[in-house]
């Protein structure tokens, strides 16, 4: 109370008035009357003589237990924010991880490393059992964030007693522990500093020569905390279950290495591996790998944005500075829980809630949308909700309109500001103007317009009281990330805020699998961004249909799970990956993520086999095309005539030995070889009693038959059948 009469509250008044308290108390209780005050002392004579001292004092905590709860006694207690917040199990786990967060942040300031680590453990074992203890402990901290706090939250797996416990809990994936490495810069970057980095793999490194995939994870922290040690139960699991290879990098934290420090230090991990073929890891180097990209929270920011800097290497429009060499792109990504935008608004715009309401996505994103709807009818206490409500026209982004070859040049450095949270939130075209009625063109009262989706927040504010990661949290991490002398535009630098990023760029984005909680505030950019790439890539498949561009003939109907496919956990808040030893179906969803990337893997060496396939075809066919007919005749009339009649005996005779040795069933083997010496002319003969199937070694026999068939009864030198 004393900070409270003093107005300026703090900790130190707060401690000043508990020291002033315990010190009257403890004087009183050794200098005054044992019974107490005069106006006491009768009653306390007389509960002495009928009570025991350990009487007296549960009586006592009984007492202060029931004033402090007299509230939700008599039914006038505030209602419960997480009744319908979380399931049950996760719920759970936010319970025991809030916890942790309240006691680490009390034994911080604790100098000496054992004594802080066994405090803090202490310290968590007494929050679990005073759970609003623990919630009001979190509360008060994150209103006043620094880089500290959010560094002893998020690394307190490290410690070595809550390591212990994990290690003894978590399931035995791998023989072989994680290794350091580090990975060196290539020669086109900026830096000479390697990249710090651990590999997860279940066998000798000398293994790696024989495998040519690759899981490469960008862990995630808030860019500010947490490397890939902290993400083991995860990492762990996927190099066990794929038996790949999972190199998860170590890249360096804000604030002491700001925006794009650590950006950069993922893509010149990829450079060095495309470049090497895998060498800095331990490949064989005789191909380059096949990479999958996968990340987490901050992470996934960080992957996306790295692909987006790849797919620009292969436009002939490019940023200043960048690499003039391009980069395969990654045969796939994971994306789990991605923080794509950078801007933390309000309220959802028209082109944003065009992309949730998407017809095709309507299955996907019911129990979604069906919250943003009921949060106007949560506030005036609307029962019911009627899907009708949902049924407005998108003018806006209902469509999109593919970037053409001739135009994407001019148009990649375009980001579209429409897509996110930043201010102001109607980026679209001026609309025409609303016609007035004759009543209200004569009043001068102010008529708002009315919107054309229906009032919706955004995730952030909406989940505002998340017990995971909050927008207090979000703006330290943000601030943070940029630096104090960065200044970037959130509406158009779309590698801080991938969700801003060109249609010309998102028309290369590799498929992508996005794994998110549905009560998580970032939800909104995941579901974003993945309609984004869905509506880009059907426009630009519908232009190439269209315009009948080769290579479609043998594409079935436009499938957007060949784009992205998105998984809404729901009663799920943010960060469930990272702590599967107290939320269990986490196991589930890490095996989800690794059949994912298997899948991905698997679909990249098929599409190569029909690459392979396909670009043979092509080239049998052009030898065959119609082209080569449409040219002048050129006849070598030396080369026929120089012929002798002996040649053409020789010839036909080779025919007639090749019609012998297919008729022939005792001598295969011997008549085959002779056959192989009889092909210099390219006539022989395939198929028991078929003339009409001729195998050809080359298509150069083909044109020498060709040319044969033509000039034949110009120079006189035809044969005879």
């Amino acid at each position: 109370m004393l900070d409270h009469v003093l107005g300026r509250p703090s900790a130190k008044s707060r401690r000043l008035q508990v020291l002033a308290v315990l010190t009257f108390w403890s004087v009183y209780l050794y200098r005054g009357n044992r019974h107490g005050p005069p106006l006491l002392r009768f009653l306390s004579r007389f509960v002495s003589k009928k009570l025991t001292g350990w009487q007296v004092v549960v009586v006592t905590m009984i007492y202060l237990y029931a004033a402090r709860n007299f509230s939700t006694l008599v039914g006038l207690a505030s209602p419960e924010p997480m009744a319908n917040m979380y399931d049950t199990a996760y719920f759970r786990a936010t319970w025991v991880l809030t916890a942790l967060d309240a006691g680490f942040w009390t034994a911080m300031k604790i100098k000496k490393k054992w004594l802080r680590d066994v405090a803090s453990m202490v310290f968590t074992v007494f929050y679990m059992v005073a759970a609003e203890r623990a919630d009001e402990k979190v509360r008060k901290v994150r209103g006043m964030l620094t880089v500290d706090h959010l560094r002893v939250s998020w690394n307190k797996g490290t410690s070595p007693y809550l390591g212990a416990l994990q290690n003894l809990m978590r399931p035995r994936f791998t023989r072989w522990p994680p290794r350091a490495i580090r990975i060196p810069r290539p020669n086109v970057s900026d830096y000479t500093e390697p990249i710090s980095g651990w590999l997860y793999y279940d066998g000798p490194i000398s293994d790696l020569e024989h495998i040519n995939k690759v899981i490469l994870d960008i862990p995630g922290g808030g860019f500010v905390a947490m490397d890939p040690r902290c993400h083991d139960d995860k990492l762990l699991a996927w190099a066990g279950k794929t038996g790949l290879p999972v190199l998860s990098l170590d890249y360096k934290k804000a604030p002491e290495y700001p925006y794009p420090y650590a950006l950069n230090e993922c893509f010149d991990v990829y450079t060095t591996m495309i470049k090497s073929r895998g060498r800095c890891i331990g490949m064989s180097g005789r191909e380059a790998p096949k990479i999958i990209v996968t990340g987490d929270s901050a992470g996934g920011n960080l992957a996306t944005a790295m692909t987006l800097m790849i797919i620009e290497t292969v436009t002939s429009k490019r940023r200043l500075g960048l690499s003039p060499e391009e980069l395969p792109l990654p045969s796939g990504l994971v994306l789990l829980y991605p923080a794509l935008d950078m801007n933390i608004g309000n309220w959802m715009s028209d082109e944003q809630m065009s992309l949730i309401k998407d017809r095709r996505m309507r299955v996907a994103n019911k129990d979604y949308l069906k919250r943003k709807s009921m949060q106007y009818n949560d506030l005036v206490g609307t029962p019911h909700h009627s899907d009708d409500e949902d049924e407005y026209p998108f003018p806006h982004g209902a469509t999109a309109k593919a970037p053409d070859d001739s135009t994407s040049d001019q148009t990649v450095q375009v980001p579209h500001p429409e897509y996110s949270h930043a201010s102001p939130q109607t980026w679209s075209k001026p609309k025409p103007s609303i016609t007035l009625s004759r009543q209200e063109s004569q009043s001068s009262s102010h008529h708002s317009q009315p919107m054309r989706t229906r009032l919706a927040m955004a995730s952030m504010i909406s989940y505002f009281n998340d017990r995971i990661i909050t927008p207090e949290m979000m703006r330290a991490m943000i601030i943070l990330y940029i630096g104090p002398h960065n200044r970037p535009d959130f509406s158009q630098d779309y590698l801080l805020s991938p969700i801003l990023a060109p249609d010309a760029l998102l028309q290369r984005f590799p498929k992508t699998y996005f794994l998110t909680g549905e009560r998580d505030p970032l939800v909104d950019d995941t579901v974003i961004f993945a309609g984004r790439l869905r509506r880009i890539k059907h426009a630009c498949h519908s232009r190439r249909k269209s315009q009948d561009v080769e290579g479609l003939e043998d594409v079935a109907d436009f499938d957007d799970k060949d784009v992205a496919e998105v998984v809404l956990i729901p009663g799920v808040s943010h960060g469930f990956m990272q702590f599967p030893t107290i939320y269990p179906p986490a196991w589930k969803l890490i095996d989800r993520c690794a059949q994912w990337a298997e899948d991905l893997l698997n679909a990249a060496e098929s599409h190569d086999r029909h690459e392979q396939q396909r670009a043979k075809t092509q080239r049998y066919t052009q030898a065959e095309s119609s082209g080569d007919e449409d040219r002048p005749l050129e006849i070598n009339m030396t080369r026929l005539r120089g012929r002798t009649m002996s040649d053409n005996n020789k010839l036909k005779q080779s025919e007639e030995t090749t019609d012998q040795i297919s008729n022939d069933h005792d001598d295969v083997q011997t008549n085959g070889l002779r056959v192989k010496k009889k092909r210099t002319n390219g006539r022989a003969r395939g198929g028991k009693g078929s003339r009409s199937i001729v195998k050809l070694d080359s298509s150069d026999d083909l044109l020498g038959r060709r040319m044969q068939g033509l000039a034949g009864p110009l120079t006189g030198l035809q044969d005879e059948d």
